[in-house]
C-alpha cells in the first residue's frame, strides 16, 4: 500500500484546548494522508472526543492549527466541511427521522446541488433536475452498501446497524477525500463489525480515514497507524505493533504510574 504521509490531508500542529481552566488537550498534533487509516485512541476522559470535535470545527483550538492541506484550508466549520471534501460520521446515527432513508442519504450531496435540497424534494422547477440527479447517485449508494430495500422506509423502523450503514452512506455522498468516523462500532454485532471493517478497508482506496474507537479488538486490525491520547496529550503514535507494546499506553489502559 502506497500512502504520502509527507502531504496530508488533515493536519492539526500544536492544538491545545482549553474549557473554564480545564485542559482537554494539550500541544496534540497528528496527521492523516489519503489511502491511510489513523485511529485515534486512548482511555475514557483521554481527549478523543475532544480532538475529533476540534477536527469537525465543532470544538475552535484555544491554540494551535487544524489544517486540509491538500485543499487548503484550515480552521472549517463543520457547514464547511463537506465543500472541501471532508465527511463525519457522529456517535449517533443522527438521521433525519421524518425522511425516509434514499432522503436522508441524499441530503448528503446538498453540497453538489445546483440549489437548496429540501427545494428539490418540494418539487420547484429549479430543484427538478437536481433532485433526480440526486435521486440516482443516492440509490447507487445504498447499493453499494447493499441496503438498498430499506430506501423508503423512516429511521425508526430500520435496524441500527442499517441505520449506520445509512448514516455512513449519507456521508459518502459528497465524494470525500477524508471520512471522520466517531465510534463506528458502538452498538453493533459481530456480523456488523464484519460488515463495517469490509467498508472501512475499502474507503482506504479513495480517501483518508480518522476513526475515534473504544473498541480494540475492531481497531488494532484494521488501522495502518495509531495516536494515543492521555489525559489530553499524546503518548504514543505508531504502527498497531510498535503501540501494543509500548510502556506508556499499557500505564495508561492499565492505569498504573510508570
Amino acid at each position: 500500500m502506497d500512502t504520502d504521509i509527507s502531504a496530508p490531508i488533515l493536519a492539526l500542529e500544536g492544538v491545545s484546548v482549553h474549557f473554564e481552566g480545564l485542559r482537554a488537550l494539550n500541544d496534540v498534533s497528528f496527521s492523516v494522508a489519503r489511502g491511510e487509516i489513523v485511529g485515534l485512541i486512548g482511555p475514557n476522559g483521554a481527549g478523543k472526543t475532544t480532538a475529533f470535535n476540534v477536527a469537525c470545527g465543532f470544538v475552535r483550538p484555544s491554540s494551535g492549527h487544524v489544517s486540509f492541506p491538500q485543499s487548503g484550508h484550515s480552521n472549517l466549520r463543520p457547514s464547511q466541511l463537506a465543500g472541501a471534501g471532508v465527511a463525519r460520521t457522529l456517535q449517533g446515527v443522527g438521521l433525519f427521522p421524518h425522511l425516509s432513508v434514499l432522503e436522508n442519504v441524499m441530503a448528503g450531496a446538498q453540497v453538489r446541488a445546483h440549489g437548496n435540497f429540501f427545494t428539490s424534494l418540494l418539487a420547484l422547477p429549479r430543484g427538478v433536475r437536481a433532485e433526480r440527479r440526486l435521486r440516482q447517485d443516492a440509490l447507487s449508494m445504498l447499493e453499494r452498501l447493499d441496503i438498498t430495500k430499506y430506501a423508503a422506509q423512516i429511521p425508526s423502523a430500520i435496524p441500527y446497524g442499517i441505520a449506520k450503514k445509512v448514516s455512513v452512506a449519507r456521508a459518502l455522498m459528497c465524494n470525500p477525500s477524508l471520512i471522520l468516523l466517531d465510534e463506528p462500532a458502538s452498538g453493533l454485532d459481530e456480523a456488523e463489525l464484519e460488515e463495517f471493517s469490509s467498508l472501512i478497508v475499502e474507503f482506504r482506496g479513495t480517501m483518508g480515514v480518522l476513526l475515534v474507537e473504544h473498541d480494540m479488538d475492531f481497531v488494532m486490525p484494521l488501522v495502518d497507524r495509531l495516536v494515543v491520547l492521555n489525559f489530553g496529550e499524546v503518548i504514543a503514535s505508531g504502527t498497531p505493533e510498535q503501540v501494543r507494546s509500548d510502556e506508556a499506553v499499557i500505564a495508561a489502559y492499565l492505569g498504573v504510574e510508570q
